[in-house]
């Protein structure tokens, strides 16, 4: 069956010429309208399918001129591992995201999906966080975070981002309060772009992303936090890292 989309057929087309060296990089690529000409489409199509391999990293539109062959983009390592506990300033030691955004919303009700992951009643009232991660200016991660209010309402840790251990990370702020982290548990699974992600992120609709749902619990196994974290496959990979335990002799 043909693809509903034609402007795809075209864009791996394209990809394919380019990986395969047809263009060096930084050379110029036929205009949209040599392209369209050759692969029999209007101008439109070519300009969608250019435009994808533009957010994809492997051209470069400059103002002007034209389009070229960019530089690959570094495909940045993200580690998650079981030494310590999620914090941004790990994340942004590790993963290479040199700042962040972050906007905080209060007595926001729980969603029944996000009620059942952190063991309270549907609607029970938490703090929403939304995160924006960049690296040399890249977008390259987006994450949602939901605590339950009545574990930091009114105390000076309720907003993650502001107050005395402002981007701390939560073993630190909920230890600050007598709440001892004990848990963390990941669960990652492949999933499409949705268009909010794809604005956010600057890749395409659709496109693949690695989605993390996480959930961390105190030492009574209460969730004290729970997340989902948004990754594009073209600009990251995730390494989970374990350490050996050794038998004792």
């Amino acid at each position: 069956m043909p693809r509903e989309a034609p402007y795809l057929d075209v864009a791996d087309a394209l990809r394919a010429r380019i990986l395969a060296g047809e263009w060096a990089i930084g050379e110029r690529v036929p205009s949209r309208a040599r392209l369209a000409e050759e692969y029999g489409v209007g101008r439109n199509v070519t300009q969608r399918a250019m435009d994808r391999l533009i957010a994809e990293g492997l051209l470069e539109g400059r103002a002007g001129s034209g389009t070229y062959v960019r530089v690959p983009r570094e495909r940045l390592r993200m580690v998650r591992s079981r030494h310590g506990a999620p914090s941004l300033a790990a994340e942004r030691e590790r993963g290479r995201a040199g700042t962040w955004d972050a906007h905080s919303e209060v007595r926001v009700p729980a969603p029944a999906a996000i009620a059942e992951r952190l063991a309270v009643p549907p609607g029970d009232l938490c703090v929403r966080t939304h995160y924006e991660f960049l690296a040399d200016g890249q977008p390259v991660q987006l994450s949602r975070s939901w605590e339950p209010m009545a574990i930091t309402d009114g105390t000076p840790v309720m907003l993650p981002e502001k107050g005395p251990l402002a981007g701390k990370g939560v073993v630190e702020r909920m230890g600050s309060i007598g709440v001892e982290v004990d848990t963390v548990i990941e669960l990652p699974r492949p999933a499409r772009a949705t268009r909010e992600q794809a604005n956010l992120l600057g890749i395409g609709v659709g496109d693949l992303v690695l989605l993390i749902e996480r959930t961390i619990y105190d030492i009574d196994r209460r969730p004290v936090e729970t997340a989902d974290m948004v990754i594009p496959d073209v600009r990251r990979e995730v390494a989970y890292e374990f350490a050996v335990e050794r038998k004792r002799r």
